[in-house]
């Protein structure tokens, strides 16, 4: 009996290991992130957040502040607040769509989803370098605008 429950044990704390080691640790995206147009590739028309600043927000939730310029150069702002759980959350500062979720891809690497209503409008990921210095956003959407390659430089 005392070897079946010590058994049990170490698969619980095993499954549990493998499990945190699958996840993303939030703390790699945390910190000022500074866009690098030389190696970043934006299809037609695109927005450019040309700084994003991600920071702790409590109860295990991220803040991510994003500012930048439009098609027509205009100033651009957006705030999210939430997790990395998969779940939308809220966006707020843009028309273009209403919520943002991450859930993450690896070990280095978030898959985000954007919506306006129900509606997807773009997917991309969010990968970190091993490093930790530069991280890659790479979008898809319906439009040539979202379909971008953001190479951002941690400051």
């Amino acid at each position: 009996m005392k070897t079946r429950t010590i058994l049990a044990s170490l698969v619980v704390f095993l499954a549990g290991v493998a499990f945190a080691a699958a996840q993303t640790d939030a703390s790699l995206y945390l910190g000022t992130w500074k866009l690098n147009e030389a190696k970043s590739k934006f299809g037609p028309g695109a927005s450019k957040n040309t700084t994003v600043v991600y920071s702790a927000a409590g109860d295990n939730m991220v803040k991510v502040v994003t500012d930048g310029v439009d098609k027509d150069g205009k100033p651009t702002h957006t705030e999210w607040t939430g997790k990395f759980d998969g779940k939308d959350y809220k966006v707020t500062g843009t028309t273009e769509y209403d919520t943002r979720s991450y859930i993450p891809a690896g070990k280095h690497s978030l898959s985000m989803t954007i919506k306006k209503g129900d509606k997807t409008v773009v997917t991309g990921k969010v990968a970190v370098a091993a490093d930790g210095k530069s991280r890659t956003v790479t979008t898809t959407g319906a439009e040539p605008s979202m379909n971008n390659e953001a190479v951002y430089d941690k400051q």
